[in-house]
């Protein structure tokens, strides 16, 4: 949505620089597939020092444009980092941000000149690309890793990062995800960890929030529940999370969902982080929502819905394909 023109001379007034990633424009925007590479990341850097990443968007958790006021926030994560981190994430900011005024300038001046002049300004740690894949540990023992998606030399990383994960795992996976779809590899990543006897649990939208989101996602079920994979949908509120934990000491916590919008189209970013203290804490979390908030997926009742919701799930997700093939992805 667009930014209020009350909060625009706010800022402005402040002094708060701001501009809009990749407007649509007028008319037909939504349906130039390079307008659906949106800007998706949930990245808060603060002095360098800190910084925040997660799911979590700035607005009313007790309240949804769509549907009015809700009975129970939004269900979230973000996560705080501290440490070497903080100075990736600021690189990883600012080069977005003097990408985007480069965009806005025209390409007046040299793109070069143009980011010398916004490092001057104080934006920017360093410019070491590698750098977004360092590990900086949290505490003794541990170490975590800012993953970024985009549509240049990341395009797979977040997906990669889940599929090492999960193909690596022997005792259990939980993964609580807004929008998921995934595709072929990252469904049989799941399968197959299930049928060597990995634990695998699904936290998935239980609300019809969109058309597409709520149907799109049914028809990946039946192979799932096949598998023995439990899939749980959350009814308490929005489900909005984006995290996942394996083996009670690897997880992530970030904006990615598990759809072909988050992997193959958007620019994400997902802290992955090694180090058990934490993913048993967020484990903890997951099963607590499962338990108390979750209705399981029963395979035999899937298996006899009735053939109108049937139609309406390959309905959404055949268009979901075709919006594919028109951006030129495979999935």
């Amino acid at each position: 949505a667009a930014l209020p023109g009350k909060w625009q001379s706010r800022f402005d007034e402040a002094g708060v620089q701001w501009c809009v990633y990749s407007p649509l424009g007028s008319g037909l925007g939504l349906l130039v597939p390079d307008r659906w590479r949106r800007l998706h990341r949930k990245l808060c850097v603060v002095d360098q020092h800190t910084v925040f990443c997660g799911g979590i968007n700035v607005l009313d958790d007790f309240y949804d444009p769509n549907h009015g006021d809700l009975q129970a926030p939004r269900f979230d994560f973000a996560v705080a980092v501290t440490g070497p981190m903080a100075a990736v994430a600021a690189d990883a900011v600012a080069l977005l941000w003097w990408r985007v005024q480069a965009g806005y300038s025209a390409r007046q001046r040299h793109l070069t000149t143009a980011w010398e002049e916004f490092r001057a300004a104080g934006y920017g740690g360093r410019t070491d690309a590698k750098a977004i894949a360092r590990a900086a540990p949290p505490r003794a023992g541990g170490k975590a890793a800012l993953v970024l998606r985009d549509n240049l030399r990341n395009r797979s990383s977040i997906e990669r990062a889940y599929r090492k994960a999960i193909g690596r795992a022997h005792h259990e996976i939980v993964i609580a995800n807004a929008y998921f779809v995934p595709g072929g590899k990252l469904r049989r990543a799941l399968i197959g960890a299930a049928r060597r006897g990995v634990r695998v649990t699904l936290l998935l939208q239980g609300k019809y929030e969109y058309f597409m989101q709520y149907h799109a996602a049914r028809p990946v079920y039946g192979a799932l529940l096949a598998a023995g994979v439990e899939i749980h949908e959350y009814e308490a509120s929005f489900l909005h999370a984006k995290v996942a934990v394996v083996d009670g000491h690897w997880a992530t916590v970030g904006s990615s969902n598990l759809d072909p919008l988050s992997l193959l189209l958007a620019r994400e970013a997902n802290v992955v982080i090694e180090d058990r203290v934490f993913a048993e804490d967020l484990q903890q979390r997951l099963h607590a929502a499962v338990a108390s908030q979750g209705r399981r997926i029963d395979p035999a009742a899937y298996s006899r819905r009735p053939w109108r919701q049937r139609v309406l799930n390959w309905v959404a997700y055949a268009l979901m394909r075709l919006a594919l093939l028109l951006t030129g992805q495979r999935y």
